[in-house]
């Protein structure tokens, strides 16, 4: 019926804008915690102190996990990420999706072209916390945990609704352990691979939001695709994780008049556990956050 229909597109307009809002202010969000987490670990000695705490971390069980660290991180390259640009832009395609393809890829060639620009640009100051890493200069964001939250998080948009779960669980994890392999590796620093993480989540609310403005009258949003049960997996994990990181940056911070050399193996521990938890937190919930809106700037075709 006209009155139906009327009441239809009102209704599905409506939540397009509501949609829409939530998308931007995630996005601006994101931005604003990069800004927020570079200028306190880089630019204030406090921040740079419990970094390198954390970071200090890493030497003890390295040998026992050398091995998987070294895998992980291996598996992350350049020319890994074309490969999985490219699958990524075929499963689009072949759900007859050009507009996701091209967006997909834009979100994971913007995102590494940020994190290098960023990791160029940013300048670290020299307040004597790290004198064995400080002629390497900055190291944020994390390039490796770029390349694989992108990678993550775009093949997470281009499935499609039935699978598109589990590839977000598979997803976060892998993003997550690159994270937490470039700091036990020692190749950087905890909020190195936090902010990198960020960059992908703004990126990625970015482009569905792109998606969302683009779609056409012939799609259905169908409550079913929206995959709660794991949103809310990841969600409350993430939080679970990032409060459980909070709590050891508080106890560590508590403990950085201590000489670094003189932090004991629990300390250490306790540093390095905590930054391996907030970075898979963080890993945890921008997944979520995608998650949470796919089915609506994804939907299916109307049959």
């Amino acid at each position: 019926m006209p009155g139906t229909s009327v009441t239809v597109c009102r209704v599905r307009g409506r939540s397009s804008i509501l949609t829409g809002a939530w998308l931007v202010v995630l996005t601006v969000a994101q931005i604003l915690t990069v800004v927020v987490v570079w200028r306190f670990a880089v630019g204030t000695e406090q921040g740079q102190l419990l970094d390198t705490i954390a970071l200090n971390g890493n030497t003890i069980g390295r040998q026992r996990i050398e091995g998987i660290v070294g895998g992980v991180l291996d598996a992350v390259s350049l020319l890994s990420m074309v490969a999985a640009t490219a699958v990524i832009g075929f499963i689009a395609l072949i759900r007859r999706r050009l507009l996701l393809a091209v967006v997909t890829v834009l979100l994971i060639v913007g995102a590494n072209v940020t994190t290098q620009a960023l990791k160029y640009f940013i300048q670290r100051p020299d307040f004597g916390v790290d004198p064995e890493r400080e002629t390497a200069g900055n190291s944020l964001p994390s390039g490796h945990t770029t390349v694989a939250a992108a990678v993550a998080i775009a093949l997470v948009m281009v499935l499609p609704p039935r699978v598109r779960g589990w590839g977000a669980l598979i997803g976060a994890g892998y993003a997550a352990a690159a994270g937490v392999a470039t700091l036990s590796a020692g190749w950087h620093r905890p909020s190195d691979s936090v902010t990198a993480l960020l960059i992908v989540g703004a990126w990625a609310t970015a482009a569905s939001f792109v998606l969302l403005l683009r779609q056409s009258d012939d799609m259905q949003v169908e409550p079913a695709d929206g995959n709660r049960r794991v949103f809310s997996v990841l969600a409350i994990g993430g939080l679970v994780l990032l409060l459980a990181a909070a709590i050891a940056i508080g106890w560590t911070d508590g403990a950085r008049s201590t000489p670094i050399p003189e932090f004991d193996r629990r300390q250490l521990l306790v540093a390095y556990g905590g930054s391996a938890a907030g970075i898979a937190g963080t890993a945890a919930l921008v997944t979520a956050l995608v998650l949470l809106t796919m089915h609506r700037v994804v939907p299916r075709h109307t049959a």
